[in-house]
């Protein structure tokens, strides 16, 4: 029995957490259930398509740009377990609170080929601490 890849294909085909991964180019190249439940594109409809379907319109430029030098040094600073928290876009225009970190996907040389993300919806607790924030700011005016 191996193990590895049973706990391996459990992990990858959970709906709790989105695991997507994307190519050189940032095309998405995997995409699980999980990203299907978070973001409602359907797998078929994610593979093979530009990160750009869940990133806001307003942070592509910088996220690209941030992307491109990543992958022409072949380093990022992140990618040592450092959770990342930005916001994303579902399928059907709701804003989402999204907390990842990133996996660098190296080839045989150890060239950096893309990155996979490991992603999980916080909006619902993103949205309490902001209204709870918003409340002690008006209890201390």
């Amino acid at each position: 029995m191996d193990v590895d890849h049973i706990i391996g294909d459990a992990i990858l085909s959970a709906p709790s957490d989105a695991i997507i991964a994307a190519d050189k180019e940032g095309d998405i190249i995997f995409w699980n259930p999980g990203a299907e439940r978070i973001f409602g594109f359907a797998r078929a409809e994610a593979i093979g398509r530009s990160l750009d379907i869940i990133i806001p319109t307003r942070l592509r430029k910088r996220h690209w740009d941030g992307y491109r030098r990543v992958m022409e040094i072949g380093e990022s600073r992140y990618g040592q377990g450092d959770v990342l928290a930005v916001p994303g876009t579902a399928k059907d225009g709701r804003q989402l609170s999204l907390e990842f970190t990133i996996v660098p996907l190296r080839d045989g040389s150890r060239g950096l080929i893309g990155f996979a993300a490991i992603m999980r919806d916080v909006t619902e607790r993103f949205e309490e601490t902001r209204a709870l924030r918003r409340k002690v700011a008006e209890m201390t005016k």
